[in-house]
């Protein structure tokens, strides 16, 4: 009797392939043929593994003709490019869960993959468990959507909440998170808004219709946020989210970019905490809508992988053009405005001398680089006999307010510039 089971090879076996493993232990459609590890003869938190199933060698599933699908589960650009691009020339589909990869070299290997005639399917990619790649590809594809708003990491987010919950430092929570594993000994991927810029790359490009380069996506971390700042956004009403962001203007130029951000209390996203990521979406005709949930994790992650790996199976031996709709053609390239040119609101905090005229000479630089103030409050003097100043401004140019902060760096009434954060508008 003919085998019709979808053969599948694994190339990674950390934390998603494990779940990834012991979820599709359930499909008697899909057979696991091969496993690529680094080390075989490490001890997993598998029951019942097949360790005849792992090899050292991923070409053992690049080169083997039974494998119909390739899971990449290893991330980074090298190796899983070359094993990526190998695959598809070798006649394989791919699942992948690679963010840095798809921002870096998405259009490459989309095009490689449209010239074999093969799908690649990412949803594990952008949102971890949240399902948003194909609900943008498939049933919102009838909109045009113009923003993106989302939290995008957890890790960050952790942290985030953590210190505004317990009023801990940075740094405190920081190794809290590294001892729990929600953060990596090397932390700089997540901290510093690396791994969200990689994400919201690839989900603006899909929701846009056009490619947004890497290079063009404006990214700032969370590691200058303080206590006091968390303390500061609470009383004026705001939480501190670290925001992956994307817009369209009317002119088709898109914004799209990562860093901390001043929430309104009264938002969805003010209220997405720890490991908890969220997705809002504004398009015509559907409005506003946002998706929530885990963002990471051993089987949040795999849900969206196997889901992938079943969408492509219903289809592998039924049509010679398998997924029309969720190929990747956007071959225009974006337009994007840089950071300097955009207009927002900031928050800004100041530590200053407590002297006369202080206020008056906040205030004249701000008139002197076209920016309005919200609001300015003093709400005590330090031992030293300096105050913390803190400054919420109407909407105006990134570029004007960053040469204000250089003249408050100059300025003699102003010890230091605690902090610049920006405020959803």
């Amino acid at each position: 009797m003919e085998d019709r089971r979808i053969k599948i090879g694994l190339i990674g076996l950390g934390t998603v392939g494990s779940g990834v493993y012991k979820t599709l232990e359930s499909f008697e459609e899909i057979e696991i043929v091969k496993i690529a590890v680094k080390n075989k003869n490490k001890n997993r938190n598998i029951q019942n593994l097949d360790y005849s199933l792992l090899t050292e060698d991923p070409y053992e599933i690049v080169n083997n003709p039974e494998i119909d699908i390739v899971c990449e589960l290893i991330g980074g650009i090298n190796p899983a490019f070359e094993l990526i691009e190998k695959s598809i020339k070798q006649g394989k589909h791919i699942v992948t869960a690679n963010k840095e990869l798809l921002a870096k070299k998405g259009e490459e290997i989309f095009n490689f993959a449209e010239k074999y005639n093969k799908v690649i399917l990412y949803e594990a990619a952008v949102a971890g468990g949240i399902p948003i790649i194909m609900p943008i590809k498939t049933i919102l594809a009838g909109n045009k959507i113009n923003k993106l708003e989302a939290i995008l990491n957890g890790t960050t987010n952790y942290i985030l909440t953590k210190m505004d919950t317990e009023n801990s430092s940075y740094d405190e929570v920081l190794k809290e998170s590294q001892t729990l594993g929600y953060a990596e000994a090397d932390p700089t991927s997540d901290v510093e808004g690396y791994d969200a810029a990689y994400k919201i790359t690839t989900l603006a490009t899909l929701a846009f219709k056009q490619k947004i380069r890497i290079e063009d996506v404006y990214r700032e971390g969370i590691t200058k946020i303080r206590s006091e700042d968390m303390k500061a956004a609470n009383d004026l009403g705001y939480k501190i989210k670290l925001i992956a962001s994307a817009k369209m203007d009317d002119e088709n130029c898109a914004d799209v970019r990562v860093h901390p951000m001043l929430i309104p209390k009264n938002s969805t996203l003010a209220h997405i905490n720890y490991v908890t990521n969220a997705v809002s979406l504004t398009g015509h005709p559907v409005g506003h809508i946002t998706l929530s949930g885990p963002g990471a994790g051993e089987f949040p992650t795999a849900s969206s992988v196997v889901g992938d790996i079943l969408a492509i199976a219903t289809e592998i031996k039924t049509t010679d053009y398998p997924l029309p709709m969720m190929r990747c053609n956007h071959n225009k390239i974006a337009k994007c405005i840089n950071i300097l040119d955009t207009q927002n609101k900031y928050y800004l905090s100041l530590n200053a001398k407590n002297n006369k005229g202080v206020i008056g000479n906040i205030g004249n630089i701000c008139a002197e680089n076209d920016i309005s103030l919200e609001s300015i409050v003093q709400k005590y003097v330090c031992s030293d006999n300096t105050a913390d100043i803190t400054v919420i401004t109407e909407t105006c140019c990134e570029k004007n307010m960053q040469n204000a902060v250089k003249a408050f760096n100059e300025s003699e009434f102003i010890n230091k510039v605690n902090n610049l954060i920006r405020v959803q508008i």
